[in-house]
């Protein structure tokens, strides 16, 4: 099977199967809030939605001991692929989220979701879109993060969520904070309007999302603590 190439911050050599999401903007923002982060030898890490696996195996080099999910089987080949040739353990299953991991808990979950709104609300079953849409308002796959993922914390367990500012991020923390962690934007960056967002602006002006003449789009991080 044919495969393209990808490279992270990290100047790692990542494959992405056809129809995986390679490592963008968010994904290099979420790296860095990563890298960040008080990861020791033994960190229980959990990756939501890993597509090509860029941040589970970051944080694999960083010494901690990850777990990464997918519901698209070909991301899974893709990130157990990308932990193979790189020679990092990490335990890759396909999961809707956390749904295939009852019960366990994490010292850090990261998630780079679907968070582009979208004029059709139904999300679609396969497919690279499916790794980009989330409705119309965008938050299909966010509010269902914001319910499972406080669950998964230990105590002091943290939450690094990366998403769009067109899906209110007030909303993000309001969800996050109702759920017992304490919630705050830890990052907030600008970044030009990616093609999916350009070939739906029409409507995202119609909704007044995206301001005329606008050409760029706030991404925030999301740092969440368990108390």
């Amino acid at each position: 099977m044919s495969a393209d190439t990808a490279e992270d911050t990290r100047n790692t050599r990542l494959m992405t199967l056809p129809g995986v999401y390679a490592p963008q903007h968010d994904t290099r923002l979420l790296m860095a809030a990563l890298d960040k982060e008080a990861i020791a030898p033994g960190t229980e890490v959990l990756d939501v939605g890993t597509g090509s696996g860029a941040l589970a195996l970051r944080a694999a080099q960083l010494g901690a001991r990850v777990t990464a999910v997918d519901i698209a089987r070909r991301a899974v080949m893709t990130a157990r692929l990308n932990a193979l040739l790189h020679r990092r353990r990490i335990t890759v299953q396909r999961s809707d989220l956390l749904a295939s991991l009852p019960g366990r808990s994490y010292d850090l979950v990261i998630c780079n979701p679907p968070y582009v709104p979208s004029p059709v609300g139904r999300l679609p079953g396969h497919g690279a879109a499916r790794a980009w849409e989330a409705g119309c308002d965008g938050r299909a796959i966010l509010d269902r993060v914001c319910a499972t993922a406080p669950a998964a914390l230990r105590p002091g367990g943290r939450l690094l969520l990366v998403h769009s500012g067109l899906c209110d991020s007030d909303v993000t923390l309001r969800h996050l904070s109702d759920a017992g962690l304490r919630a705050q934007v830890s990052v907030r960056a600008l970044v030009p309007l990616g093609p999916v967002l350009r070939s739906r602006l029409r409507w995202l002006r119609d909704t007044g999302l995206v301001d005329e003449g606008e050409t760029a789009e706030e991404l925030v991080v999301i740092r969440a603590e368990q108390a």
